[in-house]
């Protein structure tokens, strides 16, 4: 057994570390929608009508990869960031067939996320007359999950070993369920009652996957709707839309983000009951994304965080009949400089500031740190019990 000082010295140097370092996981699992698909649904038209999206062409990747990855966004999202702070390379999207899995899992993980994924089955939205053109619910990317199973692992128990050493991501996810209906002319009265679904849907798949050996998994809430170009846009000058003074942002909207924020981390703290063990980790988007609409200039954010970098014109840059890439749009010169996008995602250096204020600060739930400093202490138990 080593003695006071050796230990005192192995902690100190294990703590000292950065937080985020290589060996917390060994790769990262993802399931969402267009907030986290890096280059799914481009894959995916392809193979099914040969015609991509329009966030295929500049000047979408531009300031980052210097050409459209099938990223929402100029540049990295926030699961990129995700994955260098790790020390793991940028995860590959499931549809490339591009990813390795090998004895020690998958490296450096898997993304299953779709833009324009829904939580709920496309059946639950064609049944109440909204139109789905994603058919990629969160139950069909969990199933695209368990199949890639097969590729790594043999049996029960090697499986949830690897699963073990993984850092899944559920979401964002539900975002898609609401826009398409509400876009669909639904009211907003209406699409409330689809919330108690969604989270649902969510909480499903959260507790299968911890079913299949999930140990650390981080749960993001929604964005501020009520924030959107897209929505800014759709109900500018309408005499029943109440705005909040202090961001310029739609009060109702933003007031029904919160409400399925709020629901999804009342079922997240049942989970943590029932799994005291396990690291479920809510990922605050909501008032990480709040900060900046509160005061962009403190950001750097100087256009503001309303207006879209890309977009077909309009108060907000926005306009559902040109898309960005679209020959009609127009794209700012500095995209670093604006927190929105096209209208409805973001910049890449939105992305970075998120990611920033979750993954390094304290909009998660319990913190991300924490979870790398338990990691270390385990380590140091190990390394003690050996010497």
């Amino acid at each position: 057994m080593a003695n006071s000082s050796t230990f005192y010295l192995i902690l100190t140097l294990l703590l000292s570390c950065n937080v985020h370092v290589k060996g917390c996981y060994t790769s990262i699992i993802s399931f969402g929608d267009s907030l986290a698909d890096t280059g799914n649904l481009k894959l995916l038209s392809n193979k099914s009508t040969g015609q991509a999206p329009h966030f295929c062409f500049p000047p979408y990747g531009d300031t980052y990869f210097h050409n459209p990855t099938g990223r929402c966004s100029d540049g990295r999202l926030i699961i990129d960031f995700l994955a260098e702070s790790l020390g793991l390379m940028l995860i590959p999207p499931s549809q490339g067939h591009n990813f390795t899995f090998n004895e020690t899992g998958f490296r450096p993980g898997v993304n299953y996320a779709v833009a324009g994924a829904t939580a709920l089955d496309s059946s639950f939205h064609e049944a109440r007359g909204v139109h789905i053109k994603t058919n990629a619910s969160l139950g069909v990317l969990l199933g695209w999950f368990k199949k890639s199973l097969g590729l790594v692992c043999s049996t029960v128990s090697e499986c949830k070993q690897l699963i073990g050493s993984s850092l899944f991501l559920v979401g964002e996810i539900g975002g898609n369920d609401y826009n398409h209906a509400l876009e669909s002319g639904k009211s907003l009265t209406e699409v409330e009652t689809y919330v108690p679904f969604v989270i649902n849907a969510i909480i499903s798949v959260v507790n299968e996957l911890i079913e299949l050996g999930a140990q650390t998994l981080v749960i993001p809430g929604n964005l501020p709707i009520g924030c959107s170009a897209t929505y800014l846009t759709i109900l500018y000058g309408s005499s029943k839309v109440q705005y909040d003074n202090s961001t310029g942002c739609i009060t109702q909207l933003n007031k029904f983000s919160e409400h399925h924020n709020e629901l999804l981390q009342t079922e997240l703290n049942q989970i943590r009951e029932v799994h005291p063990k396990l690291d479920i980790i809510y990922a605050d988007y909501y008032n990480a994304a709040m900060q900046v609409f509160l005061s962009p200039n403190t950001y750097g954010f100087t256009y503001g965080a309303l207006k879209a970098c890309c977009g077909g014109g309009g108060p907000f840059n926005y306009n559902a009949s040109i898309a960005c890439a679209d020959p009609l749009s127009a794209t700012c010169a500095q995209p670093e400089v604006y927190f929105n996008w096209d209208g409805l995602h973001l910049t890449e250096a939105a992305y970075k500031l998120i990611f920033k204020s979750l993954f390094e600060g304290s909009y998660t739930t319990p913190k991300f740190k924490s979870l790398c400093h338990t990691l270390k202490l385990k380590a140091v138990g190990r390394l003690l019990s050996s010497t």
